[in-house]
């Protein structure tokens, strides 16, 4: 027997988890990611942190971090298109992956060689808490929904027995925080506050920015579920055979908006915004680059581009069911 939370873990994160190994994102894979759609996704962002280096919040050897790398495709991606528009700023810029799982972090060394030889040089902590810096520049991408979670339904917490769920578990803090977002059933997630804490201490001034579903304040139900070679399956179908499932797919489900910038905010860092990934991409400069690729590229590459980066920014795609939220935390916190 087992807290939902643990179960999760261990879905995940366990030595032979899910997410412990190398899995294709994408057609090949179980699911499709921004990352996976476009590069301009990594361009926007690559816009952004320019031109927090010319507002001067970012200094000219600011750490760009990325948290849950995956194969390293999206700081890849920045790094490129930094290239692109500031070429100057990649002597200086300092990158960093935080990747709990060895075969990973190998991976995604493999990639960089590969892509920049020995230009770029990756640095590599397990945790935000072994990271130390004075500048710095946090990016993440569909983060929050792999935090582990309680389930809760009227008053009571969840455990897992042999893969079946009960709720019978009386649970002051998870009684307090449903109640707080006004839930009477659904996800709770777990180590939102420490991880805040966490990145609050590794940095004196940063920017934290984020990608992931869900909404501020999370739907009054349970939305958690798990993707299997683009197909959804709620955990909570009767026909599910979660024991098959275990390990073999990934479980997710829609980050609470408000929990997370609550977490922040008791950190001291302060919340910027929540917007639509489509608005966040846009005010960062997308279709900028698009025009600078259409200007320098042949017209059948132009279009293949277009059409990949029309996919972020469409309402009926992940334009809309996407949101950014952002933090800054500035010296005198």
């Amino acid at each position: 027997m087992s807290r939902f939370s643990k179960y999760m873990s261990e879905w995940l994160y366990s030595d032979d988890g899910y997410y412990a190994t190398y899995k294709a994102i994408g057609k090949e894979g179980d699911f499709y990611t921004s990352v996976s759609t476009s590069k301009f996704f990594g361009g926007s962002v690559a816009r952004h942190i320019i031109s927090l280096v010319d507002e001067g919040f970012l200094s000219k050897d600011a750490v760009i971090c990325e948290i849950g790398a995956h194969h390293g495709y999206f700081l890849a991606d920045i790094i490129e298109f930094i290239y692109t528009l500031r070429p100057k700023l990649l002597k200086s810029l300092k990158f960093v992956i935080i990747e709990r799982f060895e075969a990973l972090q190998k991976a995604q060394q493999e990639y960089f060689k590969e892509s920049f030889g020995d230009v770029i040089e990756l640095t590599h902590y397990r945790s935000l808490s072994e990271l130390r810096c004075k500048n710095a520049f946090f990016i993440a991408n569909e983060i929050f929904d792999a935090f582990a979670c309680e389930l809760y339904y009227k008053g009571k917490t969840a455990r897992v027995e042999a893969h079946n769920i009960e709720f019978d578990i009386e649970d002051e803090f998870i009684d307090a925080k449903a109640k707080k977002y006004k839930k009477d059933r659904g996800e709770i997630a777990i180590g939102y506050e420490e991880f805040a804490r966490e990145m609050a201490s590794s940095c004196d001034k940063f920017e934290f920015m984020s990608f992931d579903y869900g909404e501020m304040m999370a739907r009054p139900d349970f939305s958690i579920r798990v993707y299997e070679k683009h197909k959804t399956i709620p955990l909570f179908d009767e026909e599910i055979k979660r024991d098959e499932l275990f390990k073999s797919s990934d479980i997710t489900y829609d980050v609470c908006f408000a929990h997370v910038k609550d977490a922040y905010e008791e950190a001291g860092v302060k919340f910027i915004e929540l917007k639509a990934q489509m608005v966040a991409l846009v005010d960062m400069g997308i279709l900028e680059l698009l025009e600078i690729l259409k200007e320098n590229a042949d017209e059948k590459i132009y279009e293949q581009e277009l059409q990949k980066a029309k996919m972020l920014i469409m309402p009926n795609f992940l334009g809309e069911r996407f949101k950014m939220i952002r933090f800054r935390k500035e010296y005198l916190c």
